[in-house]
Formats: structure tokens, sequence, C-alpha cells
């Protein structure tokens, strides 16, 4: 790797609001306001609105797609794909 071309990472925490969670993990991301971590060490803080805690995607909450109901609809569309008869 080429020297002094990447930005420096250190330990940031990610603060969710919605989910009253936080996560300490390394990043570029850099803020001015800084929380005091569980190891008692103090860390930039960045407040985010969506994370693995609160986002659907994440928590479980899924979406049911009806694909009998597209292929249905594709039959009626397009036919049954069967070849016809000679």
């Amino acid at each position: 790797m080429k020297p002094r071309i990447h930005p420096v990472s250190r330990p940031v925490v990610f603060r969710d609001r919605a989910a009253d969670v936080a996560f300490l993990i390394r990043s570029t991301a850099d803020s001015g306001e800084r929380v005091e971590w569980q190891d008692g060490n103090t860390y930039p803080v960045i407040d985010v609105e969506t994370s693995s805690a609160s986002h659907p995607f994440y928590t479980g909450g899924t979406q049911v797609l009806d694909t009998a109901g597209r292929v249905e609809q594709f039959r009626r569309r397009y036919g049954t794909g069967e070849p016809s008869g000679s």
C-alpha cells in the first residue's frame, strides 16, 4: 500500500437514537462531540437514524411476496409455455 494516501481509522461510537443502542467500531468518520464508553475511554460519537438495531431488514420484519400469484399472472399473459400440439 502507498503511504499517506489512506484516511486514518479510529474507534468511533455510533449511537442509534431510535433504538437507544450504541456501537463502538473503527471508522474514518470523526466528530467534535465525545462520549465516555464502557471501558472508561472517551471516543467521538456520531448519531445515526437507522442501524442494525432499528432497521426492519435486520430486525426480522419481512415482506411476504406472492410468488404463486406472479406465476399465474405470467401464465395468463404469456400462456402456459407448453408447445402447441401438431
